[in-house]
């Protein structure tokens, strides 16, 4: 923080650092270890302790409506960055949890009869982690349509907006709900974050003629974003 190192800069080792500072090896590495938890550094297996690169926070626009471009609006909003998106992503019928039913709108279950597709995604920019969602589309909606699969079909890769029109449900209603807790084990990981780093939260709701027809639970980290919210309003809206 003083500037003695540099980003990128590799630290001292544990041994060089309990010799130059006359401390126990294990003082050391507690150091060490709280460099890391605390987001200033990074270890690599076999390598060392890095100084960790400062990420430069970038704005990330949330507006579900987009004119008439089409396509992602994740690739969409990093090739305006000037940055290359991608993303993997898993997709499978299941039954929703409670959570997830009260928001889609969902009745009670039937013995063990899926009723959501659920589609995990990682997506990154530029190679780098950048977002986590997991999204819930309910089946008697999309079951048989040529969008049944988010990321398959003719349609594969399109926002949920501009899906839905394709089987008849214009999105006239959207929210999200925004906060910020520490991140799990698992999604500091795959956002190769330390863990216990800052995340953003976003949970995202698409309705239709006051139906839900879409929800997710988005998961970034809060060094990287500063959400940005826009809105096109109709004429005499």
């Amino acid at each position: 923080m003083s500037g003695e190192f540099n980003e990128g800069d590799k630290l001292p080792s544990i041994p060089e650092l309990a010799r130059t500072k006359g401390t126990s090896r294990s003082t050391a590495a507690d150091a060490i270890g709280v460099l890391v938890a605390e987001g200033l550094a990074v270890s690599r297996s076999g390598s060392g302790t890095y100084v960790r690169r400062k990420p430069q926070l970038q704005r990330l626009v949330r507006a579900w409506y987009r004119g008439n471009r089409s396509g992602s609006p994740f690739a969409a909003e990093m090739e305006a960055q000037g940055r290359r998106a991608a993303w993997d992503y898993a997709s499978r019928t299941a039954q929703a949890p409670e959570p997830i039913r009260e928001r889609l709108g969902l009745g009670q279950p039937t013995g063990d009869v899926p009723d959501v597709l659920r589609t995990e995604y990682l997506f990154s920019a530029d190679g780098q982690p950048v977002m986590l969602s997991t999204s819930w589309e309910p089946l008697e909606i999309t079951r048989g349509t040529p969008i049944a699969m988010p990321e398959e079909g003719p349609h594969a890769g399109r926002g949920v907006a501009e899906r839905m029109l394709v089987i008849g449900h214009p999105i006239d209603g959207w929210r999200e709900t925004v906060g910020a807790r520490l991140g799990t084990a698992e999604e500091c990981a795959k956002l190769a974050h330390p863990q216990g780093s800052v995340m953003l939260t976003i949970e995202r709701v698409y309705e239709s003629r006051g139906r839900v027809v879409e929800t997710a639970d988005i998961v970034l980290p809060g060094d990287l974003y500063l959400l940005e919210y826009s809105a096109r309003m109709g004429a005499g809206e």
